[in-house]
């Protein structure tokens, strides 16, 4: 795959978000989720600061929204309506703070936060306390005039609420700032009614509440149940207003809804903790939300820290984990179930959707492919299906790379498993290996799993092991951990003595070593060695469930064709639930560090040895922390020639310089 150059994929992602920004402000379409969008303009934001010679003013990281519709006036705002920086974990917040602590040195810092709503923002203008106007966003500096729609939102005050405490605030211009949307309640009783009339139903809240407000007949828009909550006021005399937590309080003061999540702290402890608290509490709000606002809630220091490009210092937008986000398919590979079944599987760059980092996803079938024209270097958007399984929703074919290729199924079946062949049995989407059932691959996979060189698992031979499958008692490896005593006696192979000593076998084999364990679960081109090598570079069970192509081709004697296995293997659904099944079942493979007189000496044995088997041999070495390897290579210490010795390995041997030793020689350094 060709590597897009910074310049050529900055110009790309701009002019796709520059097409969504257009769709999504000024013709109330939504092109792609504000979450997709999020992750695109996160990319662009880090190439842009990687290559800051490429920044352009028209960049959308330079801007805020689309242009205010030519249907409605253009009014100018006093102060542009600005949008926040990004931030997503905890790290982004504490660097945000330790760069005012630079600009403001020695100022204790107070904070408030709020929930940020999913809606259209607008500015409602009072003057002398009577609604005189009413301001979308639009671009940040030139909005649209709204007032006569607004004005039928039954929560806008026309005219603000006498007090004592605040009666200067009805005196002179006041600008109150919030968010239009509609509840969540409101816009299902609006669809249930539409879908009873048989009318189309609409997207989804926001978009409806953005596409009201621009309705230019105003009595349409008094029959759609909108809200107005307001987050922010301004005045001529920035002192009528000393701090933001005040703002609220004049707010709720002037007859003005407001979110009822604010709250004030001091520690980023705190703001954290919030942050949590509220991620928890936002699927039980009545109105959308993606994260909140962190804002300093002193006015005057806020305004202290000044501007930086289209974003004020003093606040930051925490958004919560994306349940969409955009990123790069690597490769596609095929994993084979335990059905037989031949599933594709994208495996791309890292990415985190609705709070975990995901970097593979099932693409089901052949006919899933060609639907949605995937292809190794796409770009394309991540979601998770019921926030538990990844899929890949759509391509964005404007990021295509040029030199792309469609993918051709049964060739990547010919490439990937040249040795096997497949079939598509009629009336089904998914390619299976011929001439292989559900029953027989199992039995060979427990057969497997079994044998010496995995678990070795005494007595679980191959009439056992067809025993347990033919009587349905074993559906999976993970099965044969879950028998008792009484469910062997069932069969006509076993009595009390053969029973008890397979239950006792299977239940010494809870913890075995990791290495055995990985080889057992047989992952195609897994073997011996290779898990060995995966073991030790990895460490870990989880760390190599969760590793990249790129990560494997680091580990020595590991190949793209391994690579490609072992990432597909940890992608299939099916074996991921094999894993958790084994983990409830109390089976805990350990890593041993590598230990021993033989760490860091590879060895090869060529011809037959009297006094031990080859795999004997290569346990015994193994035990010692060496290396067994079934060829020789630059870096074999030890050619071990028996009997019938290979002249092809012994000439390799000369060639590279390895020591050649016989079997007695063998025994002493063991």
């Amino acid at each position: 795959m060709t590597q897009v150059p910074p310049k050529e994929r900055i110009d790309q992602l701009r002019q796709l978000i520059n097409d969504y920004r257009y769709h999504y402000h000024v013709l109330n379409e939504s092109t792609m989720s504000e979450a997709a969008a999020d992750s695109l303009k996160h990319e662009l934001t880090k190439l842009e600061s990687e290559y800051p010679e490429l920044i352009t003013p028209d960049s959308p990281t330079q801007r805020v929204a689309g242009q205010a519709l030519d249907k409605f006036q253009k009014i100018t705002h006093q102060v542009p309506m600005i949008s926040l920086n990004d931030v997503f974990n905890r790290d982004e917040v504490e660097a945000w703070v330790q760069r005012m602590d630079k600009l403001l040195p020695g100022t204790i810092h107070e904070f408030i936060c709020d929930i940020k709503m999913d809606g259209l923002a607008c500015a409602l203008i009072y003057q002398d306390g009577i609604l005189v106007q009413a301001v979308t966003r639009g671009d940040s500096r030139v909005g649209e005039d709204v007032t006569m729609n607004v004005r039928t939102i039954e929560n806008v005050p026309l005219a603000l609420r006498s007090n004592q405490k605040y009666s200067f605030m009805l005196r002179g211009r006041t600008e109150i700032r919030g968010e239009i949307v509609m509840y969540k309640d409101d816009f299902a009783a609006l669809n249930a009614r539409r879908k009873k009339s048989g009318q189309p139903l609409f997207k989804n809240p926001r978009n409806l509440a953005a596409g009201t407000i621009r309705q230019l007949d105003p009595r349409l828009v008094a029959e759609r149940p909108l809200h107005f909550v307001g987050y922010d006021v301004l005045r001529d005399n920035a002192d009528d207003v000393p701090s933001n937590a005040v703002g609220y309080q004049m707010l709720q003061e002037l007859g003005v809804t407001t979110s009822g999540q604010t709250r004030v702290m001091t520690k980023i402890d705190d703001v954290m903790e919030y942050v949590d608290e509220l991620d928890s509490k936002r699927q039980n709000f009545n109105f959308n939300t993606d994260g909140l606002v962190i804002k300093v809630n002193d006015r005057s220091q806020f305004t202290n820290l000044g501007v930086v490009g289209k974003s004020p210092r003093g606040a930051v937008a925490y958004k919560y984990a994306a349940e969409e986000a955009t990123t790069i398919v690597k490769d596609i590979v095929i994993s084979i179930g335990r059905t037989g079944a031949a599933t594709p599987v994208a495996v791309f760059d890292p990415v985190e959707v609705a709070g975990t980092t995901v970097q593979h996803a099932s693409l089901h079938n052949a006919d899933e492919i060609a639907r949605l024209d995937v292809r190794r270097g796409d770009t394309v958007i991540i979601f998770k299906a019921g926030d538990i399984i990844p899929q890949v929703e759509r391509v964005l074919t404007e990021l295509r790379p040029k030199d792309s290729k469609a993918i051709n199924y049964n060739q990547e079946l010919t490439r990937q498993y040249p040795e096997l062949e497949f079939v598509r049995p009629e009336g089904e989407a998914v390619y299976r290996v011929k001439g292989a059932t559900g029953p027989l691959l199992l039995k060979r996979a427990l057969q497997h799993f079994a044998s010496k060189g995995a678990l070795d698992i005494d007595t679980l031979g191959e009439k056992n092991v067809v025993a347990l499958v033919d009587s349905g008692l074993v559906n999976d490896l993970a099965d044969i951990y879950k028998l008792t005593t009484s469910d062997l006696l069932q069969l006509e192979r076993f009595a009390d003595i053969s029973a008890t000593k397979l239950i006792g076998a299977i239940a010494a084999k809870k913890q075995p070593p990791l290495e055995r364990f990985v080889y057992g679960l047989g992952i195609r081109h897994v073997g011996t060695q290779t898990a060995i090598d995966l073991v030790n570079y990895f460490g870990g069970l989880d760390k190599l469930s969760h590793t990249t192509i790129d990560d494997l081709r680091q580990v020595e004697g590991v190949g793209e064709v391994v690579a490609e296995s072992v990432v597909a293997w940890f992608a299939d659904d099916d074996n991921n639930s094999l894993l958790s099944k084994f983990e409830q079942l109390g089976v805990v493979p350990y890593f041993a560090k590598k230990s021993g007189k033989l760490v860091g000496k590879n060895f090869v044995i060529t011809g037959s040895l009297e006094s031990m088997s080859r795999d004997m041999a290569a346990d015994k070495i193994r035990a010692l922390g060496g290396t067994f390897q079934t060829a020789v290579a630059k870096d074999t210490d030890y050619l071990v020639a028996g009997g019938r010795v290979g002249a092809s390995k012994l000439k390799k041997a000369e060639s590279y310089g390895t020591k050649v030793i016989n079997e007695t020689e063998l025994i002493e350094l063991l």
